[in-house]
């Protein structure tokens, strides 16, 4: 889903879901909603907080100007069926900070105007997980999470020193992180955290304060991923950062294994997780399945590793018999991921007789090669790699390599670019072990 940045906020309504309310009540595509009970609706969560009566009074504008008003009686929390064009019903809320480490300052010109927006606004992280800063809203605005009791909110706290969090997000109203954390905490207000860790700023004693006074507010605060900083070669100007290595990730990962155990035995959970990109740097091995306590985090890049491996095991058990491809497939990723893949890769040819896996690493040229994900790999990069190679049945890529709605790499290359250039079939694999396999397998 892309949001729209758009001026006009109208509450325009974009699609009626198939046998909901809406329909029955003869509400239509471009109809616009003016109010819920006589009340003005401002953006997605004053929706969601006054459509969730049983009866609710809702006026509309239909598109030749005239005026309904429908009383609708449902079951409480029961939706209406209405989709808007905005789905915020409301501008994005930017983020003012400028942070040292922020991965947007570090993106070169001139690619999408979409991709230079930071926004920082809780409506996105209660709706789609996004993490927030806290330091761009008002008392009224924290007041309102509270009223409306958003829950889960995913929050970049990154130290709770005030004075370190004022200098990293260079922003002088970021100091009081801790009190509004206590304020969500003492409202029932369930939190996910992370710390984006930049060596030698807000790591050693910094993220041993920082992390007791998260645990302080457990259950409230549910968790606490720790994530490398990402740094890219377009940082001209920008605040010298050092890069996580071999020797810093593992001092990292037995610091974090040893507040772990002290967590177990105080609060019965691990509480804080390190991201799997410590573990391939350390030349660790990825923990288990139930060490992630349910993968709170893992579209941070935690515990993703795991849970892919552990699904794909699951999906080639699920086989109701021996099945023989002759197939020969390249797959792509990322080169944290590559000896991960090769792995999964060669766990499948166990099972699939007949089926050729070559897992191939991509360099990321357009951003530079401190980048290793899969998800930051730009269509160029894979075009200029894959033409050396003989590709038969196809290639497989990650959907993280594309854009969220849309069948589009960062450098605005496109899946029929790619198939275009390359002439062959390109695959698209959700971050789903059973995904990944049916695609291998199925009919083409």
């Amino acid at each position: 889903m892309e949001i729209k940045y758009c001026k006009q906020n109208k509450n325009i309504i974009e699609n009626i879901q198939k046998g909901s309310i809406a329909e029955e009540m003869g509400i239509e595509k471009g109809d616009i909603l003016i109010s819920i009970d006589g009340q003005e609706v401002k953006d997605i969560l004053d929706y969601k907080y006054l459509i969730a009566d049983d009866y609710i009074e809702v006026t509309i504008q239909k598109k030749d100007g005239e005026i309904w008003q429908l009383e609708i009686e449902k079951d409480f929390n029961e939706d209406i069926g209405i989709e808007f064009t905005n789905p915020l019903i409301d501008k994005a809320k930017s983020c003012k900070n400028k942070c040292v480490f922020c991965f947007i300052d570090q993106l070169p010109k001139g690619l999408r105007k979409t991709l230079y927006f930071k926004d920082d606004d809780s409506r996105l992280s209660f709706l789609h997980g996004n993490f927030i800063t806290l330091t761009n809203m008002s008392n009224e605005e924290i007041e309102r999470i509270i009223k409306y009791k958003l829950s889960p909110i995913n929050i970049s706290v990154h130290t709770t020193d005030p004075d370190l969090r004022i200098k990293m997000l260079n922003n002088k109203r970021a100091g009081n992180i801790y009190e509004i954390l206590k304020r969500f905490s003492d409202a029932g207000i369930k939190m996910n955290c992370q710390i984006v860790l930049c060596p030698g700023i807000n790591d050693g004693e910094h993220l041993e304060k920082t992390i007791n006074d998260l645990s302080s507010l457990y259950p409230n605060i549910n968790s606490v991923a720790v994530v490398p900083v990402g740094i890219t070669k377009y940082r001209e100007g920008l605040f010298e950062l050092t890069p996580y290595n071999k020797k810093l990730s593992k001092e990292l990962l037995n610091y974090i294994h040893h507040k772990q155990k002290e967590y177990m035995n105080k609060l019965n959970t691990r509480f804080v997780f390190a991201a799997d990109e410590f573990y391939v740097q350390a030349n660790k091995k990825i923990p288990s399945y139930e060490e992630y306590e349910g993968f709170p985090q893992y579209e941070n890049g935690v515990g993703l590793m795991r849970l892919f491996y552990d699904e794909v095991k699951i999906a080639l058990k699920k086989l109701n018999k021996k099945i023989v491809k002759d197939k020969s497939y390249i797959v792509v990723t990322g080169t944290l991921a590559y000896k991960f893949m090769c792995d999964i890769a060669n766990m499948i040819m166990d099972e699939i007789s007949g089926l050729n896996i070559k897992v191939l690493p991509i360099e990321n040229h357009f951003f530079g090669e401190t980048i290793t994900v899969s998800g930051l790999i730009a269509g160029r990069d894979l075009i200029n790699k894959l033409s050396k190679y003989e590709i038969k049945d196809g290639i497989i890529i990650p959907k993280t390599m594309l854009k969220r709605d849309e069948d589009i790499f960062l450098d605005d290359i496109t899946i029929d670019d790619l198939r275009k250039e390359l002439k062959c079939n390109v695959l698209v694999s959700d971050v789903d072990g059973e995904d990944f396999i049916n695609k291998l397998i199925e009919e083409r």
